[in-house]
């Protein structure tokens, strides 16, 4: 019997068998798996998730993030009403006009207007968060690989540096950013947001909600392609039978 023929197979089924590391021998970080409503082919939005997600970007994350793609009255889509959407938009200020005399003008948002962003440029952003720019939100789980467990992933990734491992004055560390330095405090701690439908306010659940809120943000019409997917199948599906039939019965006759 040969034995490097039975190594080799054995060797190879180890390595498939055994568990994946945090990170991986060569560095690359290896991101945990979650679950969300919206994944799969019948996955979809959790309206009461996506209303928490966004009473946590709106308390927490709006100060720094902009929504800059995103409309106001978009919000219908997550439940809120009208009414909800107006007194929501007029809270902050946009530049229009000119008016009959020329000149621009500050007004109240509308619920068709885009979300104020924080800052009036980058060079504002940076000046006020040490040099960094925070990132606009409205396509971020769409422009990281694995957005959604990326994202809740670096929520919940804040950890104490390890032994010999150097940080910058104002950089924390964190297990899942590339290079463990960013310079995001971490945004998220247990109680910050209190919940109107007592839904526990932990950093898991508060993680999940707004990733979920900036999966909506990044692709509000999920649910819609997914069911004319799913109808497209079940046509062609059918189709293809109503095929098989008539080629059977107009071939019937040939032996």
């Amino acid at each position: 019997m040969n034995l490097k023929k039975l190594t080799a197979p054995l060797l190879l089924t180890l390595c498939l068998l055994a568990p994946i590391p945090a990170q991986a021998a060569g560095g690359a970080i290896v991101l945990p798996e979650y679950e969300w409503s919206f994944s799969g082919v019948f996955g979809t939005y959790d309206k009461p998730q996506l209303q928490r997600g966004f009473q946590v970007y709106k308390e927490v994350c709006s100060s720094c993030h902009g929504l800059t793609l995103k409309s106001y009255r978009n919000l219908s889509d997550l439940g809120y009403s009208d009414e909800e959407i107006k007194a929501f938009a007029s809270q902050f200020e946009v530049w229009d006009g000119p008016n009959d005399e020329g000149d621009m003008f500050k007004r109240p948002a509308l619920p068709s207007d885009k979300f104020v962003p924080p800052f009036p440029n980058k060079n504002a952003a940076r000046a006020a968060n040490n040099g960094a720019y925070p990132p606009d939100m409205s396509l971020i789980i769409k422009a990281r690989p694995d957005g959604a467990n990326y994202l809740k992933a670096l929520l919940m990734g804040y950890d104490p540096a390890p032994e010999g491992f150097e940080l910058p004055a104002g950089v924390s560390y964190n297990s899942y950013f590339p290079g463990h330095k960013i310079a995001m405090a971490q945004p998220l701690t247990d109680g910050q947001v209190t919940y109107a439908d007592g839904t526990p306010n932990t950093l898991d659940q508060m993680s999940s909600d707004v990733t979920a809120f900036l999966a909506w943000a990044a692709e509000p019409e999920m649910e819609e392609r997914k069911q004319t997917g799913v109808r497209v199948m079940l046509f062609l599906i059918v189709l293809t039978g109503l095929l098989y039939l008539l080629k059977k019965r107009i071939w019937s006759s040939v032996h």
